[in-house]
């Protein structure tokens, strides 16, 4: 067994795919549309045959209450894998992003928090050193 979709939900397609591609440096893998949305997923230029991040519509009533109940106490939605935080969060501040907290070392793992304009924060993460070291 194996992850094939992960999703973060998104108040808006169109604004999520220019996001996270044209700033993430993700890359568009599959748009089907699907009436008012689309079945949009994005795939990490590293490995285009890997897990696709679904960008879901946020339309279901549940989702709004809960996505604004975690920005507002700062817990990020989801987390993806950097190589080096510090650089990342230098390469994306440079690009507009806003982060909510900066590059921080937590144990063997640094952290930062991004709003990536659609109703979500997301972590960045990296390895200081690994595990049982």
């Amino acid at each position: 067994m194996r992850i094939n979709l992960a999703s973060v939900l998104v108040s808006d397609q169109a604004k999520a795919l220019e996001f996270y591609t044209t700033k993430l440096g993700f890359v568009k893998k599959n748009d089907v549309p699907m009436g008012e949305v689309s079945w949009l997923t994005v795939v990490s230029p590293e490995d285009p045959d890997g897990v696709e991040l679904v960008l879901e519509p946020d339309s279901h009533p549940a989702v709004r209450p809960f996505l604004d109940a975690l920005v507002a106490d700062g817990i990020p939605f989801t987390s993806f894998a950097v190589t080096d935080v510090q650089a990342e969060y230098e390469r994306l501040v440079a690009l507009g992003v806003e982060f909510t907290q900066p590059p921080t070392a937590m144990g063997p793992v640094t952290t930062a928090v991004f709003d990536d304009t659609c109703g979500n924060l997301i972590q960045i993460a990296a390895m200081i050193q690994a595990p049982g070291e």
